[in-house]
């Protein structure tokens, strides 16, 4: 199931198959989509203790640890299908290297959760490479 919405940074296209992303962006299986959680309670696996403070407090931020993307949406989810998944994995909602297209995210899209304010493509998040030491700016 692919579901079209207004994420906490832009439009985007979630789901829990990877593989279905890859095929509505004509994206190599080689590039990883970024993992979207809903609270820092279903993060599944361990993060440098020097940068919790930082993880809690960042907003629009994708941090990857250990070569894995992911980012803790912190706006209150819209929908209770969001809402009942602990993660899904995100992508912005256009063909890969193309601009925002509302019929082509639509055709594409099993279910569209859209609120009074819209869809509307916004700037992306900043991209924060992150280790015990270092931490790296990649976006």
């Amino acid at each position: 199931m692919v579901i079209l919405t207004q994420t906490d940074t832009t439009v985007g296209f979630l789901s829990q198959d990877e593989t279905e992303l890859q095929k509505i962006k004509s994206r190599p299986s080689t590039k990883p989509f970024i993992k979207v959680y809903k609270n820092f309670q279903a993060l599944n696996f361990r993060t440098p203790k020097s940068k919790h403070k930082l993880l809690r407090r960042a907003k629009r931020t994708t941090f990857i640890v250990q070569d894995t993307a992911f980012r803790v949406a912190s706006d209150k989810l819209h929908s209770q299908i969001l809402r009942d998944s602990q993660w899904n994995y995100s992508t912005s909602a256009n063909e890969s290297g193309k601009e925002y297209n509302r019929n082509f995210c639509e055709e594409k899209a099993d279910i569209i959760i859209e609120d009074k304010d819209g869809l509307f493509e916004a700037k992306a998040s900043k991209l924060l490479k992150i280790n015990r030491k270092k931490i790296r700016r990649v976006r």
